[in-house]
Order: C-alpha cells, then sequence, then structure tokens
C-alpha cells in the first residue's frame, strides 16, 4: 500500500490529485452536519455551512495537521444556543466568536497546547455524553415536525404532542434513521467512500418530500432548511451577517467568547491527539500552531456570520478512512462547500429538517450511548462519579460549568486516591496482623502524609513492623520524619519492633538528590 502511495506521490508530488476523492467524501458527510449544527444551535443553516467553508480552506491551509477537519462543531451547540438567546441576537454572538478568536491565538502564543494533556477522559467522557443528550433533546421537535408556532392547544399533554405531529416527517426521519443504521452495519455498503450514508438519507429525505406533496403526507414548508436564494452577486452580499461591534464592551459578551474559546481550545486538542494516533503516517501536529489556526479562523468565520470552529473528529476520521494523506482534502472539502452555497442553493432548501435531525440523532447516540457509560462504570466509582457529575452540570447549567465542577470532583478523588495509595490499613485490618507490611510507593509526597499517619496510628502494641521503600525514588521529607519519630518514640513506648528495607541513604526530599543519610535511630534495617 505504502509503495502504491509512494508511485502516486512521485507524479502527483504536492498530492493535490491523491487527496481530492477524499476531499469529496469529507464534503458529503460535512454538508448535512453543517446545516444540522446550525440548526441544533439556534443559527441560520448558512452560519453552519459558513463555518465549514473556512475551517476547510482557512483552517486547513494554516494547520499543521495533515488529517484534522475544522468546521461548526457539535460540542458547541449548547453554548451557541444558550449565548444567542442570553445576548438576545445572532450579530453580538458574533462578536464573542470574534473575541474567542483572539483569546484562542493568545493561548497558542502562550504554549498552551499542552492543557489537553491535564483533563482527566471521565470528565472529557462525561461532557460529550452531556453534548450528546442535550442534542437529542433539541432534535426531537424537529424529528416529529412539531411546530410549536402551529401546535393545537387543548386536551392533554399527551393529545397536544400527538396533535402536533407531521406524520410525514416522522416517515422521512424514520427512514433517514434507517438508512444512516443501514450503513453504518453493512460492510458492502461501509466500503461505497464516494456514496455516504449521510447524503443517501438526504436524497431519500428529498425524494420522499417530493412524493408526499399534494397528500395528508404533505410536510409543511417550516420543515424545511431554509437559505436564501441569491439572484445577484449584490444580493449574495446582503446574505452576509456581520457582528455587532457596539457590544464589544458588554462583559456578558467576553464571557462568552472566554468560555467558546475555552471549550472549542479543548475540544480542538484532543481532536488532534485522536487524529495523530490514527494518522497512517504518525505525523504528529504542532497544539499551538493549531490554536493559533483556530483562532484566525474563529476571527474570520465571526467576521462574515459563521459559527465557532474546531477541530472535529467526525469528519476527521471520515477523511482518514477515505484515503486522506494530506491537508489537501480539507481544502477540497471547504472549496466545495463553497461552491453548494453559490450554487444549489434552491436544492439545499429541499432538505427536510427530518432528515438532518436523524444525522445528529445519531451523532447525539454515539456521545452519549449506554456502551460508553457502560465502559466508564465498568472503570470503579473514582472513574464513574466524576463522569455522571460532569454529566449532570452540562446538562443543568452548561459545558463550562460541567466541565469545571467534574474536573474538580476528579482532582478531589485524585487527591483522596493518592493519600490512600502510598498504604493505608484500617484498625480492624491491624488488630488481626501480628506482622504488618507496609510497602510505598514510587512517589511518596505530602498528600500521603494522613493515610501513612492513621496505619502508624493503628499499629498495635507488641507488633512488628516492615516499611518497605525498595520501589520509592521519592519520599517527602515530611513522611521520612514521619517514619523518624515513629520508629524513635512510639515505638518504643509500645515494644513494636521497626525493620526499614529499602531506604537510601540520601535526602529523598533534596531536589538535587546529594548523599545523605537518614538518621533513625531505633531500626533494623535489611
Amino acid at each position: 500500500m505504502q509503495k502504491n502511495e509512494l508511485k502516486m506521490n512521485n507524479k502527483d508530488k504536492n498530492g493535490i490529485l491523491q487527496n481530492i476523492p477524499s476531499g469529496i467524501v469529507v464534503f458529503l458527510v460535512a454538508l448535512p452536519l453543517c446545516m444540522g449544527i446550525a440548526l441544533a444551535s439556534g443559527a441560520p443553516p448558512l452560519a453552519g455551512i459558513i463555518s465549514g467553508i473556512i475551517g476547510g480552506i482557512v483552517v486547513g491551509a494554516l494547520s499543521t495537521s495533515h488529517i484534522s477537519v475544522s468546521g461548526p462543531a457539535a460540542g458547541l451547540t449548547a453554548i451557541v444556543l444558550g449565548g444567542i438567546t442570553d445576548l438576545g441576537s445572532f450579530e453580538l454572538f458574533l462578536v464573542a466568536g470574534f473575541i474567542a478568536g483572539i483569546l484562542q491565538i493568545i493561548l497558542g502564543f502562550l504554549r498552551a497546547g499542552s492543557v489537553s494533556s491535564y483533563f482527566p477522559n471521565n470528565v472529557i467522557e462525561g461532557m460529550l455524553a452531556g453534548i450528546g443528550l442535550i442534542i437529542i433533546i433539541k432534535q426531537l421537535p424537529y424529528a416529529f415536525g412539531i411546530d410549536e408556532s402551529t401546535a393545537t392547544a387543548g386536551g392533554t399533554i399527551v393529545q397536544q404532542f400527538l396533535n402536533s405531529i407531521s406524520p410525514g416527517v416522522v416517515i422521512v426521519t424514520a427512514v433517514s434513521l434507517a438508512i444512516l443504521l443501514l450503513w453504518e452495519k453493512v460492510a458492502v455498503l461501509k466500503k461505497i467512500k464516494l456514496l455516504p450514508g449521510a447524503l443517501v438519507a438526504v436524497l431519500a429525505g428529498i425524494t420522499l418530500s417530493e412524493i408526499f406533496k399534494g397528500t395528508s403526507l404533505a410536510i409543511p414548508t417550516s420543515q424545511f432548511v431554509a437559505i436564501a436564494t441569491p439572484d445577484t452577486l449584490a444580493e449574495y452580499k446582503n446574505l452576509i451577517v456581520f457582528p455587532d461591534f457596539s457590544g464589544f464592551l458588554n462583559y456578558k459578551v467576553w464571557i462568552l467568547g472566554a468560555t467558546i474559546a475555552v471549550i472549542a481550545s479543548i475540544e480542538t486538542l484532543l481532536c488532534i491527539e485522536a487524529t495523530d494516533r490514527i494518522d497512517p503516517y504518525k505525523r504528529i501536529a504542532d497544539s499551538n500552531v493549531e490554536l493559533k489556526a483556530q483562532g484566525i479562523g474563529n476571527i474570520v468565520s465571526s467576521l462574515i456570520g459563521g459559527l465557532p470552529i474546531t477541530s472535529v473528529i467526525v469528519r476527521s476520521s471520515t477523511n482518514v478512512n477515505a484515503g486522506a494523506t494530506k491537508k489537501y482534502s480539507a481544502i477540497v472539502h471547504g472549496i466545495l462547500l463553497l461552491v453548494s452555497v453559490m450554487a444549489i442553493p434552491h436544492l439545499l432548501n429541499r432538505i427536510p429538517l427530518g432528515t438532518l435531525a436523524a444525522v445528529l440523532l445519531i451523532v447525539g447516540y454515539k456521545l452519549a450511548s449506554p456502551a460508553k457509560i457502560k465502559h466508564v462504570w465498568q472503570k470503579g466509582k473514582f472513574q464513574f462519579i466524576p463522569f455522571v457529575v460532569t454529566f449532570v452540570c452540562v446538562l443543568v447549567f452548561d459545558l463550562l460549568i460541567g466541565v469545571i465542577v467534574g474536573l474538580a470532583v476528579a482532582i478531589l478523588f485524585l487527591l483522596l486516591g493518592n493519600m490512600k495509595r502510598a498504604y493505608y490499613l484500617s484498625r480492624e485490618e491491624l488488630n488481626d496482623a501480628q506482622v504488618v507490611r507496609i510497602d510505598l510507593a514510587e512517589e511518596v509526597s505530602f498528600l500521603n502524609k494522613a493515610a501513612i499517619k492513621k496505619t502508624l496510628k493503628n499499629i498495635k502494641a507488641k507488633s512488628k513492623v516492615i516499611i518497605n521503600a525498595r520501589k520509592s525514588s521519592y519520599i517527602s521529607g515530611d513522611i521520612l520524619e514521619l517514619i523518624e519519630e515513629f520508629t524513635n518514640f512510639r515505638a518504643k513506648e509500645d515494644d513494636i519492633e521497626v525493620v526499614l528495607v529499602g531506604f537510601k541513604k540520601i535526602d529523598y526530599s533534596s531536589l538535587d538528590q546529594q548523599p545523605q543519610r537518614v538518621e533513625v535511630k531505633y531500626r533494623r534495617t535489611i
């Protein structure tokens, strides 16, 4: 395989031709996702396509990742929806996106790209699961064709719900879901690279909506994509929504901008780590350059009415599976998005919202699937509780609060684990033991002091204690002092025999590790 690729590269030194097919595949997947994410975010569908164009062309050109694809992200839908609602206008929201871009560039220059390494996986998984459930909840009205403005009043809640359902939309959604699931389960269909399930679902939705016209299953006009269809260059210019910079000093705009910058940067860095691992050539992208590229992309996107941009794992993995080898694939997908919105807006307006809802329901389910929740559960309570806390807080509050609270809980459990990891025995365990063996961890810091102190305190009189430090490369001075005091005072008083094993004749707490003897007067050493 690599030989064939090398031969192709000799004829196509830049790799442009080689990456056009994969760019087409990513475009076919990205088109419904861009519009669907905009729909879920409470923004115009065109805003999602604009961010996809900028993510492909601008970020794709500036990024050091050869296979990552950027665009509007499902992970930001809750923030975007809440931000537009809170600020009262999409124009003010664009200012927040502009600020987020500036902050991301600053983060890039501050070399904050390594920050993703410090976020526990269980917190990130909890965040993604929360996002997934939010996406599902937000898409249900579109999946059933419910229009709140025309919903029937009176009767029970169930009756109101049934009366407001559009049967045609339900059929379109069901067929779209069936196609998407079929394309994932059937191996033969998955191998058809140029015909992704999302595109087939879109075509099926358009076909069914045409068949239903003039019947009782006819889909209401409000249940279709609504992109303006200009005929002149002047009308095209009028489509672009510009940010309202009169709100630049609004503190809510800055808080929202900072929130977008943090969450978008984290999601991007996590995606870059994932794409580096699936890159067939194992190339490593510069995470700090990526932050700068994303920042520039968000500035440009916000200036012309687009949604916030991140690197996105769904399109990136699609890019790899389609055979992409260089960044030209992402750029090609951005160019094709631009051509589609310029040349075929009438066709895009024939796409039922139920089809896009089906695409996003699958995305939401993958993020919050029972299998993922079960996987975290099997890791134990120290992993599962921070996951659940993050998940619930994202649902109840928002992404930023959810991640902050989840991170705080994860750190708390980490501290508790560290305090017990060095060694801890309960009073009941110690009462049954004539010989107590304490095996110290590789690194024993002040965080372990409470656990060791409690264990030493509970050791009964006239017993034997073996403290093993053979695996320890670092022992805090606090711990050494604690062991010394126990050996020289408590052990003498209660006739406890102390045997120290593997203690080095150095000061473990010294950074330069200069040889010094640890003075312990009452001991036997092995």
